[in-house]
């Protein structure tokens, strides 16, 4: 029984995991979740996993948990996360909270010695070299990639070593506006932006795609947990998803993970790892319903994301924390209607264009450099 925390439940990535953990045959309790908003679902979840531990992100939400479920350990907001990542009575954490916020939390398991799902990207991106020598502090700890894309490559560099990789491919699918021009996106609305071909994903994370910013902090973030060179990181656009990533190996040899656009695959992956057991959940892949799998070049003149990743990643230091806050902060104005499409990329090549990099010595320079950043984008664009 593998006892599990999902940071994160009432997000896309948290009620796919109580999937799994509800299909399981007693393979996973689920001991703590958290939410920020939607309190409701969380108490639904509250209701039916009974869970020991909860945090949640507003006073409105706290006092209806705390009224219901007066047995609950109940924490709140950021800190809240820290302290429920803290206990002792858990094998797994989950880190499906989108942006900075999960950092603290991701530290806390590392240092209990726990294994880490990560779903939270912007770990790895902001604080990628501070989280890899805790890791290397925290040798009983380890971390399992949950993003479809990192799940695998992990899972495709066990067919090789690690001096044998010779590239790292990350498939994109496009996104919502792919082969669109400049001209087209000028004046695209954010429903337009939120209906992604082939992904059910949270807002945040689907505009991400739509700019190819997201496919930029996966190259990021495969550069910090894989140990591999930017040069050695290319991203080739697989409209139909079906290959999730691929590594080249010196010999020629690729190697590739194929399986179904739905995150159960990687969140059970992360869970069961190194075993595979089956997924009650999930349909299997039919390759005779396929109508080919096709690969092309991104547009990165059109969609700079990839290029702004590459240049920060290049940069090191603070710069690709910078590259995550100014984004996040990006798509907030956007997705509130402040912004046009295009003013993302503006947004985040002026933030970089402005930082002095430092060297990421702890978790309170990245949310230094996060809030100054934030705080910029916010002044200079919120009307």
């Amino acid at each position: 029984m593998k006892r599990i925390v999902v940071l994160g439940s009432t997000g896309s990535i948290g009620t796919n995991a109580l999937e799994i953990i509800r299909h399981s045959q007693d393979g996973f309790k689920l001991v703590g979740i958290s939410g920020h908003r939607n309190y409701k679902l969380l108490m639904e979840q509250i209701e039916e996993f009974r869970p020991a531990y909860v945090s949640i992100g507003t006073k409105e939400g706290y006092d209806a948990i705390k009224a219901k479920f007066p047995e609950v350990n109940l924490y709140f907001q950021e800190e809240g996360l820290k302290t429920l990542a803290g206990i002792e009575e858990y094998d797994i954490l989950l880190t499906a909270v989108s942006g900075a916020v999960g950092i603290e939390a991701t530290v806390e398991g590392i240092k209990k010695g726990k294994r880490i799902a990560l779903a939270n990207k912007e770990t790895m991106v902001a604080a990628g070299p501070y989280i890899n020598r805790l890791l290397k502090e925290n040798p009983e700890a380890h971390l399992i990639p949950v993003d479809s894309e990192h799940s695998a490559i992990f899972q495709s560099l066990c067919g090789g070593k690690k001096d044998e990789v010779r590239k790292i491919i990350i498939t994109a699918s496009g996104g919502t506006f792919r082969g669109k021009t400049l001209a087209e996106l000028k004046d695209v609305t954010v429903d337009q932006a939120l209906k992604h071909p082939n992904w059910s994903m949270g807002r945040k994370i689907t505009i991400d795609s739509s700019t190819l910013v997201n496919k930029g902090l996966e190259v990021i973030e495969a550069h910090e947990l894989f140990g591999v060179d930017y040069d050695d990181i290319e991203v080739v656009v697989h409209p139909q998803s079906i290959i999730h990533s691929m590594v080249e190996f010196k010999d020629r040899a690729v190697i590739a993970q194929l399986g179904a656009p739905d995150m159960k695959l990687p969140i059970q992956y992360a869970f069961t790892y190194p075993d595979r057991v089956a997924n009650e959940v999930l349909e299997p892949l039919d390759f005779f319903r396929l109508n080919g799998l096709t690969f092309e070049k991104p547009d990165r003149k059109t969609f700079k994301g990839i290029d702004l990743a590459f240049r920060a990643g290049r940069t090191g230091k603070s710069m690709p924390a910078v590259l995550n806050a100014a984004n996040e902060a990006a798509v907030d104005l956007f997705l509130r209607g402040k912004i046009k499409f295009l003013t993302i990329y503006e947004i985040i090549e002026k933030a970089m264009d402005r930082h002095t990099p430092v060297e990421i010595e702890n978790v309170d320079i990245v949310k230094n450099v996060d809030k100054e950043t934030r705080n910029w984008v916010y002044s200079e664009y919120e009307r």
